[in-house]
């Protein structure tokens, strides 16, 4: 703890603290002090924390601190390793707290700093999954992630090119590296200016040479627009193909499907989405806003202790066992056990249960349908920007694989050879090593015998000058071979220069009358392009207009045919209704009794008298049972007191037997003692 303090100590009386603090005067602080001195550290790291804790409520402190710490992934020690009492000591400011805080927040400052500065950027927004079905939230959400993963990649390069250790001096190296260059490049471009000068026409010559290299370099640039062009038009034709299929397929379901089955489906999934929103999801929301109303009074409440716990603990108990007992004298005074609709209230419970599981495991399956169609969406959109192609079909599959086999095979062959060519170097370093030996050894005697002949030094002397005579008649070839290189290569480059001027001649003049076609080309191409573009422009936009005239046509149309499909069924529902109204009437009206009985009125009054009747005899049953209630237990507690005294009375008969039977054997064992 000594060492621990004096740590803190040091690091607050440097930069940027400046508090001027020694062992006695740290450990005299207050709490509120040590709690303002650890906002002050917090600041320090992160700039939003550096604010006054007189200004705001002990909660807020303690939330804003933790919020921090847990950024910043802080681990309490396992003296305050329960949350609970670390949040209460950071609340009253413990020292027990605050000072292993400010020792680790203070021995890896700037770490933390770069820490709390990308917790900024990169905690992310966690949406609900119920809100990422909306097209628009999904987008913004990918867009959010796209730039989180663009930040990451930013800052490491950032902290690579930090890293890297280009300093100024070498900077400065290369720029003075350079500047020679430049210098070396201008002198020998002046020196090649002097040696054209001589040539009749140079100027001429020199701008037909730049107007060259200018349509190499044009040429150059449309080649590699007219690549790209063809890379475009091939991937446009890859998602033609791909349009062009699922259209086949979209048609093709549409000419299987049925109106019954399309009508079936859509009546499901209408019946499923109606349910989720009339009765699933407004039940969710209420209890989502339940959980958040109680957790906002949680929050809200000052920080509890284990007593304040035990005794909430105690009292929900206490209140559960209350409630049980009230359900069950519920229970038994307006609930009958023999009731029939407890049987239907437990099926039908059952069966919400059962609905409300199927809807969310359909729920979850649609979801995870969506999830898979992006990923897969996305896998393909990278192969495609990775390859620029489909994914293999099963015969490039089969010829990649007999590729890959082939290239095993050699791989192999190839293998051998180097395992083989290994070998063999190893022994010849090993004979290297050898002949190495012998030789260092044949020197040493040598050595010594030019000792012992008093002409040490001899044959290193004599290979010296052999090597120094060799490297002299080496240079002095060299140097004549330069020279007679450089005689010929003069030779060659005057006749090259006298070539090139006569082939150029007329070059010259076909590019000439070239430059003229080419520039006449260009105006009427651009003239061209300007119509293309203007009618262009025109068809499009006529286009445009006739799409969205054909799809307001054809939603106009959908809900027309969707109105006229709903009056239909409405009026067989009400053509329905009516024959059984008028079966009814015609049922009721009937003077026969037997007719009379089928009518659905006569059926429910019926059922009502029986229910009624049902109802008076469970009533006087009940009675009865009420009537005998109290007889009845005072019989049963006699019979239980009789049994009891019944049960004592065996005992003690028991007893007696056992007794008896001990005597009768004393007896006995005292008269054999006699006879003996």
């Amino acid at each position: 703890m000594g060492d621990q303090m004096q740590l803190i100590v040091e690091k607050l009386n440097q930069e940027p603290f400046r508090r001027n603090y020694n062992l006695i005067s740290f450990d005299s602080l207050e709490s509120v002090q040590l709690l303002q001195l650890l906002s002050d550290v917090l600041g320090e790291i992160d700039p939003k924390h550096a604010v006054d804790i007189r200004e705001e409520l002990p909660e807020q402190t303690a939330k804003r601190m933790l919020s921090l710490l847990g950024i910043l992934k802080y681990k309490p020690p396992g003296s305050v390793s329960d949350l609970s009492a670390f949040r209460q000591g950071l609340v009253t400011g413990s020292k027990a707290v605050i000072h292993p805080l400010l020792h680790w927040l203070l021995q890896r400052t700037n770490e933390l700093k770069k820490r709390a500065y990308l917790a900024r950027f990169l905690v992310k927004l966690e949406v609900p999954a119920e809100f990422l079905q909306d097209d628009t939230v999904a987008d913004i959400n990918t867009q959010y992630e796209e730039l989180m993963e663009a930040f990451k990649n930013l800052h490491k390069e950032h902290e690579q090119l930090k890293t890297s250790g280009l300093s100024t001096a070498e900077i400065r190296r290369d720029i003075s590296a350079m500047e020679e260059e430049k210098d070396q490049l201008v002198k020998r471009v002046e020196r090649l200016k002097k040696r054209v000068e001589t040539v009749q026409n140079h100027q001429r010559m020199l701008e037909i040479a730049r107007q060259l290299r200018l349509e190499k370099e044009r040429e150059e640039s449309l080649a590699h627009q007219k690549q790209e062009q063809k890379s475009q038009l091939f991937h446009a034709e890859q998602r033609l193909q791909r349009a062009q299929l699922q259209l086949k397929e979209m048609q093709e379901a549409v000419a299987d499907s049925k109106p019954e089955s399309l009508m079936k489906k859509l009546e499901e999934e209408i019946n499923f989405n109606s349910y989720l929103v009339t009765e699933k999801m407004p039940r969710e929301l209420e209890s989502k806003k339940a959980s958040v109303y109680l957790l906002q009074k949680v929050v809200a409440e000052p920080a509890m202790t284990q007593s304040d716990l035990t005794a909430l603990e105690s009292e929900i108990n206490g209140v559960n066992a209350q409630m049980n007992q009230l359900i069950e004298k519920r229970m038994m005074k307006y609930e009958p056990t023999d009731s029939k609709f407890s049987m239907y209230r437990q099926q039908a419970s059952l069966l919400a249960r059962k609905k409300e599981a199927k809807a969310e495991e359909l729920q979850a399956a649609r979801e995870e349908l969506a999830r898979l169609e992006k990923q897969a969406q996305h896998r393909s959109s990278q192969a495609h920007e990775l390859e620029g192609s489909e994914a293999l079909t099963e015969d490039e599959f089969k010829q990649y694989v007999n590729k890959l086999r082939s290239k095993n095979t050699l791989y192999k062959k190839k293998r051998l050879e180097i395992a083989e060519i290994t070998a063999e170097c190893g022994i010849l370093q090993r004979t290297e090593e050898l002949l190495k030996q012998r030789h260092e050894a044949i020197q040493q005697q040598l050595q010594s015998t030019e000792e012992k002949k008093g002409i040490s030094g001899y044959s290193y002397t004599q290979e010296e000058l052999e090597r120094v005579s060799a490297v002299k008649s080496e240079m002095d070839e060299m140097k004549g071979q330069t020279l007679d290189n450089m005689s010929e290569m003069v030779k060659k480059l005057n006749a090259v220069v006298a070539e090139k001027k006569a082939s150029l001649a007329p070059v010259i003049k076909e590019l000439r009358q070239l430059r003229q076609k080419c520039q006449e080309l260009t105006q009427e191409c651009d003239e061209k392009k300007i119509q293309y573009d203007s009618c262009a422009a025109g068809l499009e936009s006529n286009r445009s207009a006739l799409e969205q005239e054909v799809k307001g046509l054809l939603e106009e149309c959908a809900q027309e045919e969707s109105n006229y499909h709903y009056m239909n069924c409405m009026r067989r529902i009400l053509e329905v209704q009516l024959q059984r109204a008028k079966a009814e009437m015609k049922a009721y009206v009937c003077p026969e009794p037997q007719e009379r009985r089928r009518a659905i009125r006569e059926q429910y009054t019926r059922i009502i008298l029986e229910q009624e009747n049902l109802g008076k005899k469970l009533r006087e049953k009940q009675k009865v049972v009420r009537e005998s209630h109290g007889p009845n237990m005072k019989q049963m507690k006699m019979w239980q007191d009789f049994e009891q005294l019944m049960e004592c009375k065996r005992e003690c008969f028991q007893k007696q037997q056992n007794q008896a039977a001990i005597g009768q054997v004393i007896q006995e064992g005292g008269k054999d003692r006699l006879v003996l």
